[in-house]
């Protein structure tokens, strides 16, 4: 593919889990899109075997793999592992050498790749390797709300000690700095959701929101930057209180989670902040158990891929 100029440059979209709905999802997204989101040309990456066997016109852009994968829905397979990742490199490569404005990826199977020796836990871990930044951030977003767990997917008894105050000012400023430049918001407003009920009310709950979340609010003020917290976490997403906010800094996977998938089940994305390049993901996994069956929604893919185009499109208008 030609190296178009970095306003008009393509979405990427990987193959993901060639077993999986992601190719599915993708080719669904690609036709109801017409190819194009704005000013950006779709392109898929990964085998075109495995997206025409999902129904994608041979006329539709392509980037090829040089490892092969075959579609056999709903059972994975091992020898595919070469191909899913060398899509996602791909991407990654295009999108650093502005051949690309943005990668969207399809959902992967970590068991199938971590057999093959594949030596990331997951996409976000993997992006910060490829990408070499310096801390990955994950953050589901949606037109209703924007989450981001600090703490992600540890036992519920290890959250507490897995918390502190630099950690969380770290966060806290990636996502900061992520609603600026990502989504356009020149005074973005963060709230922190306390650990503990009723964010501890005053020690009487549990110490850690005064020891440890307190500190990091008070510190991010200083910067200047627009936070609250810590605050009840049970009060924090109802209609007036998230218009309060542009993101949610949450202490642990479910109290992040539970809310945005109650609100935005279907069209919730996955955005790694932190990154030198846009990344959106569906919020959801290969469903082996309906792939190959019609099932698949294509909405939150759909969705990925426009929150994909927005945000490069933000970031093009701030670098001038």
């Amino acid at each position: 593919m030609s190296k178009p100029s970095s306003g008009d440059a393509p979405i990427l979209i990987t193959m993901g889990e060639p077993a999986g709905i992601g190719p599915e999802v993708a080719v669904e997204a690609y036709k109801t899109l017409g190819g194009r989101i704005g000013r950006h040309a779709l392109a898929l990456i990964g085998d075109p075997g495995v997206f025409g066997a999902c129904g994608l016109d041979e006329n539709a852009i392509v980037v090829a793999t040089g490892a092969k994968a075959a579609r056999a829905a709903g059972r994975p397979s091992g020898a595919n592992a070469a191909a899913v990742i060398e899509a996602i490199e791909t991407a990654v490569a295009m999108a650093l050498g502005r051949e690309a404005a943005a990668v969207v990826t399809a959902p992967i199977n970590k068991a199938v790749l971590a057999a093959t020796g594949f030596r990331h836990p997951g996409h976000t871990e993997f992006l910060q390797a490829l990408t070499s930044a310096p801390r990955a951030v994950m953050m589901l977003a949606s037109d209703q709300l924007r989450v981001v767990p600090q703490t992600i997917h540890i036992p519920l008894a290890d959250v507490p000690r897995a918390l502190s105050t630099a950690a969380i000012v770290e966060t806290g400023e990636i996502v900061l700095n992520a609603l600026m430049r990502d989504f356009a918001i020149a005074r973005p407003r963060l709230a922190v959701a306390g650990l503990n009920p009723h964010a501890g009310e005053e020690g009487v709950l549990g110490g850690e929101d005064a020891a440890i979340v307190a500190p990091a609010v008070a510190a991010l003020k200083a910067k200047g930057h627009d936070v609250r917290g810590p605050l009840s976490a049970d009060t924090l997403f109802h209609p007036e209180a998230r218009a309060r906010y542009d993101a949610a800094l949450c202490m642990y996977h479910d109290q992040a989670l539970i809310p945005i998938k109650t609100l935005s089940f279907w069209d919730g994305v996955n955005v790694t902040l932190g990154l030198p390049i846009v990344r959106t993901s569906p919020d959801h996994g290969t469903a082996f158990d309906i792939a190959g069956t019609g099932k698949a929604d294509a909405r939150s893919m759909i969705a990925a891929i426009r929150m994909a185009a927005h945000m490069a499109d933000a970031r093009a208008t701030m670098a001038g």
